[in-house]
């Protein structure tokens, strides 16, 4: 009985550890990589969108990464400066360095992506693109797959970049959406978000970045009114330690594409 003992604290003592374990490495924070291709015209949009759909998303997914998001500025149409954005989650940023590397030695990709990759200088696929380092917030660790069940050509995905006067103040607004409580107010009203993030590299730093979904931009107008009115975003947003936080709010409208993941 006594040589039993030990045997089952054992037992229970690697049961606990590996539980925590998996606790922790389930909210582990992801490192999102947010690529927005600058477009001049329809051709250059098709190129990027070709390939993408054609040679990059596969080479991903057989790589193992099913969560990659594709999205076209709903403005393209008009806009002098057509974009296409890709959005990328990776456990950490040595995998992210692995991606790239494995990308290179893929056949595959490269043939199906020829005309892309090989592009003559004088007819290339883009005027240039941009990337942002993104690490998700610490109470929405993973990027998910928005549940919305409406048409997916009039589903409007809103991404929004705050930024911040200082490094003092984006540390406050970051507080505000997980202690104070913003993203909590935002799932309970409905916002169906994507992402959220801290910048860790761009060009607006220091800043940070999420992204919401709707039906359509009806249901977002609604949304938002009803966020603007809730006796809850008064109260915190009234708070003085979360005063002047924000100095400037960019707001982009986008479309999935229909080989999006997301």
């Amino acid at each position: 009985m006594n040589l039993k003992f030990p045997a089952i604290l054992l037992v229970v003592f690697t049961f606990c550890l590996c539980t925590s374990f998996l606790k922790a490495r389930a909210q582990e924070r992801q490192y999102i990589q947010l690529r927005i291709y600058h477009a001049k015209d329809s051709v250059q949009l098709k190129q990027v969108s070709q390939y993408l759909e054609e040679a990059y998303l596969p080479a991903l997914h057989k790589a193992g990464y099913k969560m990659v998001g594709v999205f076209t500025n709903i403005t393209n149409d008009t806009a002098i400066d057509k974009k296409i954005y890709v959005l990328i989650p990776f456990k950490s940023l040595k995998n992210i360095e692995k991606l790239s590397l494995h990308l290179e030695n893929d056949v595959e990709l490269n043939n199906r992506g020829k005309d892309y990759l090989q592009a003559p200088h004088n007819n290339a696929p883009y005027i240039r693109f941009e990337t942002i380092l993104l690490k998700s917030f610490q109470l929405m660790p993973r990027v998910v797959k928005t549940q919305l069940t409406g048409d997916i050509k009039d589903r409007i995905y809103e991404l929004r970049s705050y930024e911040s006067p200082t490094e003092m103040y984006f540390k406050s607004k970051v507080k505000m959406f997980n202690q104070g409580g913003e993203i909590a107010l935002f799932k309970r009203l409905g916002f169906n978000a994507v992402f959220y993030s801290e910048v860790v590299f761009g060009s607006h730093m220091p800043n940070l970045m999420y992204m919401t979904s709707f039906d359509n931009m009806a249901a977002r107008e609604a949304h938002w009114k009803s966020f603007g009115n809730d006796p809850e975003w008064k109260k915190l947003s009234a708070l003085p330690e979360y005063q002047d936080n924000v100095s400037h709010i960019n707001i982009e409208f986008l479309h999935a594409t229909a080989y999006s993941d997301l």
